[in-house]
């Protein structure tokens, strides 16, 4: 028999293989961020998990498009294209103009959480785990959404630290990813840097100190460099204050709309903090 003939019966094997139809993804099979593929030649940094090939891939249209609306405080309303309703800090006290799917809470004072969210909110996720050395630990998909976590420290009513009392949460969702830094009290470490990726929608705090600092604040935004940042947690000192912090390589847009909408097209090609309304 020829040395290629003996190829045949080998050839027609692969094709059966790759042709059978595969089994469905398992529930707890976590997926694996894109946001964070950015970070993977970082020194120094070891993931949790990483495979040549994600596990899960969310596909997006270049067209499609995510609605973002603040609604006060910490509180942001994302709607994703394919209907998931997302409330960020949510504390039900700011209540968002639909009945979200998910929301997310931290632990720094009772305006970033509640006891009690409203009943028929499907997840329910934390940005802290009482007991838990390694803190809150989320990898959840729903609907055209992967949303994960970052845990930070906070400060304690004592005025020391402590360990993942905050987190923040990532929506991946439209080839978009979305951050929203909770009540982040310390300039992050280069892990954090690195599990966090790249950002193109940062959701940021701008207190003045309740968090962080201005200045400190400012160095966390320009090292993400995300091409769009919404502030939010506004008290005590001007806006202005916060975006003079910036150089002439970032824009400011003072929005007279509470609601935006961002698609991956649509991001600015200059770093821009976009004030909504009621900012």
């Amino acid at each position: 028999m020829m040395p290629h003939l003996l190829l045949v019966p080998l050839i027609v094997a692969a094709f059966a293989v790759f042709a059978a139809p595969r089994p469905a993804l398992a529930q707890a099979e976590t997926p694996v961020s894109q946001c964070q593929m950015i970070a993977r030649s970082l020194p120094s940094v070891t993931f949790a998990s990483f495979s040549a090939e994600p596990a899960l891939k969310v596909q997006a249209k270049a067209n499609e498009e995510v609605k973002i609306t603040y609604i006060g405080h910490s509180t942001f309303f994302i709607e994703t294209p394919a209907g998931v309703k997302i409330a960020t800090d949510y504390n039900g006290w700011y209540k968002p103009p639909a009945l979200p799917t998910v929301v997310t809470m931290n632990k720094a004072h009772s305006s970033h959480y509640t006891t009690n969210p409203e009943p028929g909110i499907e997840y329910v996720l934390h940005g802290w785990q009482d007991g838990s050395p390694k803190g809150a630990d989320h990898d959840v998909v729903v609907g055209d959404t992967y949303i994960r976590n970052v845990p930070t420290d906070i400060r304690n009513w004592g005025g020391s630290m402590e360990a993942n009392g905050n987190s923040i949460f990532i929506f991946e969702v439209a080839g978009l990813c979305i951050g929203h830094l909770g009540h982040l009290h310390h300039e992050l470490t280069e892990k954090q840097y690195a599990e966090i990726g790249r950002l193109d929608v940062l959701m940021v705090p701008v207190d003045g100190g309740l968090t962080m600092g201005a200045e400190s604040m400012s160095r966390v935004v320009q090292r993400l460099r995300s091409s769009l940042i919404l502030p939010m947690h506004r008290r005590g000192p001007p806006i202005s204050q916060f975006l003079s912090m910036f150089g002439t390589g970032f824009d400011a847009v003072t929005d007279d709309d509470a609601t935006m909408t961002v698609s991956i097209r649509s991001l600015p090609k200059r770093p821009t903090i976009h004030i909504l309304s009621g900012v």
